[in-house]
């Protein structure tokens, strides 16, 4: 008698019910949290990026850019490693261009022989940033001179801040890219050498 008194009352206990279903509920919501600062830390960094690339773009169009290069672009990393971990990287690229619309072209070449719209066997190609390879930006590296269209952009790559992204089917690492798009002032003549070379 006494230990089916003991069994009922033990079935009807609730206490640390809260504690069974807490447990259930803490990971989802933990995991909500963390995800939610992650991508606001994410957009926050992708944002004052892309404000850092915008001033960056405004000074690098002066005459005086060519002098101020190195300053500008300490700037822009500065200003990315100050919300980013220590570990971050930061890779500044950029590619002068004759025009706006050169912008993201690849370079010409004359598709013979096996038509397959690859640079290969011999076909004859236009270096236009005369770097002796056909390349599918026809963009030269660096900021060029008079007149030329600067496509500036910042590449930068950290590890996630919050160790629960495998869970979420995030990578482990962020990478964010801000590119701004610039035209040199018109103190001097506009240069434009093009070469031809042949494909490998």
């Amino acid at each position: 008698m006494i230990g089916s008194n003991f069994l009922r009352a033990f079935i009807r206990d609730e206490e640390g019910a809260t504690l069974t279903e807490f447990a259930f509920v803490a990971p989802i919501l933990i995991l909500m949290v963390m995800g939610i600062f992650d991508m606001a830390h994410t957009q926050y960094t992708s944002a004052l990026v892309n404000g850092a690339m915008q001033k960056a773009g405004r000074d690098l169009t002066l005459e005086t850019a060519g002098s101020l290069e190195g300053t500008i672009d300490a700037r822009v990393i500065d200003s990315v490693s100050a919300v980013v971990p220590g570990t971050a990287t930061v890779t500044l690229e950029k590619l002068s261009h004759f025009d706006f619309e050169d912008i993201g072209e690849a370079e010409e070449f004359t598709d013979a022989g096996t038509f397959d719209g690859i640079c290969n066997n011999g076909e004859v190609f236009v270096d236009a940033n005369s770097n002796g390879q056909w390349d599918a930006d026809r963009g030269e590296e660096g900021i060029g001179g008079a007149r030329d269209a600067v496509l500036y952009t910042a590449v930068v790559s950290y590890p996630r801040l919050f160790p629960m992204y495998g869970l979420a089917g995030l990578p482990q690492e962020v990478e964010l890219r801000a590119s701004t798009v610039l035209r040199n002032q018109p103190y001097d003549q506009q240069d434009e050498t093009v070469t031809i070379g042949n494909c490998d």
